[in-house]
């Protein structure tokens, strides 16, 4: 098995092409320079990176958890277990966030915390449906944050205003474009309207 350094402009880049949930670097990397499957050990690639809000979190520890081959069977299975049979859209967030107020949240985290807020408070009755939204190793929805820390390391928990629940948002925003995406599907969205809900990360 083969390690590589990579600088973040590498990293920032090949997590900005990944097209499903637990797809992993190797894959990725085939896809990027149209190379046919092979037999050969994935590529793991070992730096650091940082992310506003943040620790440092390595590479690898990101590809292994997030981008493996097994996690991708295991997410994929689970993310249609969360967007089968969705829950009727009885409010709209579109109604509820203020892009004015979302452009004032500090970074990343906070813009991902208050759409997070937002959904929320247009679906309390169907917001425990996220709490079904994980991934290999770690739980990204807990209603405390002694649960998500219980899960793993490095989760960086942060309560969602307002709410009971808590959300890990130590990882990069690719990470959480798809979170927020599979968030929206499983209250009922449409592809679409998940999609917008993400881009306003």
């Amino acid at each position: 098995m083969k390690k590589i350094d990579i600088d973040d402009e590498l990293y920032q880049y090949i997590a900005s092409n990944t097209q499903s949930i637990g797809e992993s670097a190797s894959t990725i990397l085939r896809r990027l320079l149209n190379l046919s499957d092979g037999t050969n050990a994935p590529v793991e690639t070992t730096t650091t990176k940082t992310e506003q809000e943040t620790p440092v979190v390595e590479v690898q520890e990101e590809i292994k958890q997030e981008f493996s081959p097994q996690s991708s069977t295991e997410d994929t299975k689970h993310a249609v277990n969360t967007v089968t049979a969705p829950t009727q859209v009885k409010g709209n967030v579109f109604n509820v966030l203020n892009k004015e107020e979302l452009a004032m949240q500090k970074g990343v985290v906070g813009r991902f915390l208050f759409i997070l807020a937002a959904l929320y408070r247009t679906h309390k009755t169907d917001f425990a449906n996220v709490l079904e939204i994980k991934g290999r190793d770690r739980v990204y929805f807990a209603t405390s944050k002694e649960a998500l820390l219980e899960s793993g390391s490095s989760m960086n928990p942060k309560n969602i205003t307002d709410t009971e629940y808590w959300v890990m948002t130590n990882s990069n925003t690719t990470r959480k474009k798809m979170m927020l995406h599979e968030v929206a599907l499983c209250l009922g969205y449409s592809a679409e309207e998940a999609e917008k809900i993400r881009d306003y990360l």
